[in-house]
């Protein structure tokens, strides 16, 4: 049998090498292998952090017998879902279609051409929960495909049309009407957990996009509820309270408890949000909220920095939700767990204070009820309570974080993907700017080179998805997704507003590139390259899952090319993009929250208050100075604010004319095709933004 993912660029199947399952990776060559055997094909999708693909992984794929049985009546192939997004979405949309529910380990059934006849999430290696065994299962399909092959491929024929039946357009267009902006905002805020924050019950995921949404207007009721919900995230046990940054969601309603694993993609969006959030928040308005939200932002770069950042400049993809115990034992949120017990072993008089701030109770929250324990050795996640003392509380910190520094820790998913990384480059930047810290944008920078330099081939104009660094050298991933292209290139654009032409020049090379590979006829965007897979259908996601949609990033880093740039078809293409997205905006505006966003910008422009074009002309480029600092901080959504020396060369005619005043750096603000005269300080530029005649 060949280890065929020995060599593979994903440490999730890397996992996988030796499993006596003879697994194949996601291409052609597996399914040519199904041809040419005439068997079905199992596809097995997960990820390195997914809690339940490790136990499937160590029940089932482990066991010799199983295997066995899977080698002689499947072709196998493993797919890590994070390399090939694609893939997953297109599997998922089958299983949720035949189970009504999904997940992962995602585990779905295919004809050798591909088509999906049956699916499922986790198999128990002994029938329980309800659900077969994985070895009667495969048995009972083995024995379907050899005896009742007609009905297998009818199946997968009537799956197929079904998924294919879900894409088609809507007969009639949506009415405007139905597009209203309060209207949109009316149905975001009914979803909205009035007790908790956030979005519908347990689990619950953060969301950030559509809170992102609610601060583009400067709506009361938009603005606190989103407040409310960072704040009510930023105390729960969601957040790493001693680390920094986020788990990838609650399993409760409260955000008390979490699903442990944490994810690059979340942090490097709720960095984006929580600085949006400061911004608005209302200083000394009897609240925390803006030091609370500082606290986080400072949190999530640093711990990107001590724990996610590898040698070249990428950031790594994700930490597992499991890791060792006391006892030896691989269990969930071993690492973030505290009990009453530890506080008095480590942190002595100060122990029943922090007990109190972060609700450490003798019972704990882990497990609760009938089981919890009632002698202080209950484990219970942290949730800050109040606002005490920041000296007191850091040195509190402190030693909770030296402790836990000396326990095992989760594993790290350490390839670098292009979409999660470009999205962190937007945020660093967008939160060294707003909070004056010159140093994340040196991670942000350091880490646009990494995806330019690693994962750009010149030759082919193609952009990797992924790359992992191994002992031969950087090994690089499958071909992007659209996804890829419009992040990094939203990334790179967040770099040229710092002044530096170049990161323009290769933003624009990727939107021109992704516009002939993604392109759809309706003005969205296909994840998948035309003529690019195997897969049975071409995917096209237009809602919100974990990530914006790859056509409301689009949307968003065609329009700030456009204006950077001065191509006036980029923003056309923009506007077919924004169409696209009406179907889903008109239905369930809070799935398309970088969609509604732009939505409600340009709806903004109708009172005035719309995005616009800041220039600021310097001595040289400099993001620290208090101008630039105000431009960033006061600039509505979907603006660009570009720094840089008179005459700066490389962004069309955007600093052609345009000088200092008096010697002092100044700031030009167009908005459509009306310019205004240059200001220099910051109670000018925000009459010029946010005050109307």
């Amino acid at each position: 049998m060949a280890e065929r993912l020995a060599q593979a660029s994903s440490p999730y199947l890397r996992q996988h090498a030796s499993n006596p399952i003879d697994w194949w990776e996601w291409g052609p060559e597996p399914f040519a292998e199904a041809e040419r055997r005439d068997l079905p094909v199992f596809v097995s999708i997960g990820y390195s952090s997914c809690h339940w693909c490790h136990v499937m992984a160590a029940e089932t794929f482990s066991d010799p017998a199983v295997a066995a049985l899977v080698n002689e009546s499947f072709i196998a192939i493993k797919v890590d879902r994070e390399e090939h997004p694609d893939v997953d979405q297109a599997f998922m949309r089958a299983t949720q279609s035949l189970t009504g529910q999904g997940g992962w380990p995602n585990s779905v059934f295919c004809t050798p051409d591909g088509r999906p006849f049956f699916a499922g999430t986790y198999f128990p290696p002994q029938p329980r929960f309800g659900l077969p065994s994985f070895t009667q299962l495969i048995d009972t399909l083995a024995a379907a495909w050899r005896e009742r092959r007609p009905e297998v491929l009818g199946s997968a024929s009537v799956i197929v049309k079904r998924l294919a039946s879900l894409d088609r357009p809507p007969l009639l267009g949506v009415p405007d009407a139905n597009l209203a902006p309060d209207r949109l905002l009316e149905l975001v805020l009914a979803a909205m957990d009035p007790q908790h924050g956030g979005f519908g019950t347990a689990p619950k995921f953060p969301q950030a996009p559509v809170l992102d949404a609610l601060f583009v207007r400067t709506e009361q009721t938009a603005n606190d509820k989103a407040l409310f919900a960072l704040e009510a995230m930023a105390r729960g046990g969601i957040h790493d309270q001693v680390g920094g940054g986020f788990h990838r969601y609650a399993v409760d309603e409260g955000w008390e408890v979490p699903h442990f694993e944490k994810m690059l993609y979340d942090n490097a969006l709720l960095l984006g949000t929580y600085t949006r959030g400061w911004l608005r928040a209302i200083p000394d308005d009897g609240t925390e909220q803006r030091e609370i939200f500082e606290r986080v932002a400072r949190g999530i770069v640093g711990w990107l920095a001590d724990e996610m950042l590898l040698p070249g400049g990428g950031f790594a993809a994700s930490l597992d939700a499991d890791s060792d115990n006391e006892a030896g034992e691989h269990v969930e949120g071993a690492y973030y767990l505290w009990s009453p017990q530890l506080f008095d072993e480590y942190l002595g008089k100060d122990s029943r204070f922090a007990q109190g701030v972060f609700h450490v109770t003798y019972g704990g929250n882990l497990p609760r009820g009938a089981h919890a324990p009632t002698d202080g050795s209950g484990l219970s996640t942290l949730q800050l309570h109040g606002l005490p003392h920041p000296g007191r509380l850091a040195n509190i910190i402190a030693v909770l974080k030296a402790v836990r520094d000396r326990r095992p820790r989760p594993a790290r998913d350490e390839k670098v993907l292009t979409a999660w990384n470009g999205l962190l480059v937007d945020s660093l930047v967008r939160a060294g700017v707003v909070f004056g810290q010159p140093e994340w944008l040196d991670l942000a920078r350091a880490c646009g080179q990494y995806l330019w330099r690693n994962h750009w081939d010149e030759q082919r104009r193609i952009l990797a998805r992924s790359s992992l660094a191994t002992e031969e050298g950087i090994s690089l991933g499958p071909d992007g997704v659209c996804s890829d292209y419009a992040s990094a290139a939203l990334g790179f654009l967040a770099l040229a507003q710092l002044g530096d032409a170049v990161w323009l020049q290769r933003a624009v090379t990727l939107l021109d590139r992704a516009l002939e590979l993604f392109g759809a006829d309706d003005g969205g965007f296909y994840e998948t390259a035309v003529g690019g897979d195997v897969l049975f259908e071409r995917t096209k996601r237009l809602s919100d899952e974990e990530l914006p949609s790859a056509t409301s990033i689009m949307e968003i880093a065609l329009r700030a090319a456009a204006r950077l740039a001065e191509r006036p078809d980029l923003e056309d293409r923009a506007d077919r993009a924004a169409r696209a997205l009406r179907p889903v905006l008109a239905q369930a505006p809070q799935l398309s929250g970088w969609g509604l966003a732009s939505l409600l910008a340009r709806s903004e422009a109708d009172r005035g208050w719309g995005p616009a074009e800041i220039v600021i002309v310097g001595a040289a480029a400099d993001p620290t100075s208090p101008l630039v600092k105000a431009a960033w901080r006061l600039a509505p959504w979907g603006s660009i604010v570009v720094d840089g020396p008179q005459e700066t060369e490389g962004f069309g005619e955007l600093f052609t004319g345009r000088a200092q005043l008096d010697g002092e750096p100044a700031a030009y603000v167009c908005r459509g095709q009306a310019c205004q005269l240059p200001v220099s300080d910051w109670s000018q530029l925000r009459a010029l933004l946010w005050e109307t005649d």
